[in-house]
């Protein structure tokens, strides 16, 4: 199993939930989150003065799938949240040691 992190651009939201939805899989955590990479973040405009915004708002999904599902999951959101433009985001892969479903007890793949 793997634990898949992906901070993307808030507005590309919706494309990425339904790429994963068309490969089949189900359920993610979306949260919203600031951050910048090489973007260093940029200037605004506000009532004549301007000023540094440091950290760009995104938005970070975990999604949890088997091994087997990996790759089209990753190709799925890739696609989706590609603009071409600096800050399209990254993707994180971490080994899932376990996965408890607390309703009923499932445990692992079951549980997903």
């Amino acid at each position: 199993m793997k634990l898949v992190s992906a901070i993307i651009k808030p507005f590309k939201l919706d494309d990425v939930r339904e790429a994963i939805a068309a490969i089949g899989i189900e359920g993610m955590t979306v949260t919203e989150v600031k951050g910048f990479g090489r973007q260093k973040g940029h200037t605004e405009l506000y009532r004549g003065a301007e000023y540094q915004v440091d950290f760009l708002p995104k938005v970070k999904l975990e999604i949890a799938t088997k091994a087997e599902n990996l790759d089209h999951l990753l190709e799925a959101i890739t696609n989706a949240a590609h603009t071409g433009k600096i800050g399209d985001g990254k993707i994180f892969v971490t080994d899932l040691e376990q996965v408890i479903r607390i309703r009923t007890g499932e445990t692992d793949s079951e549980a997903l």
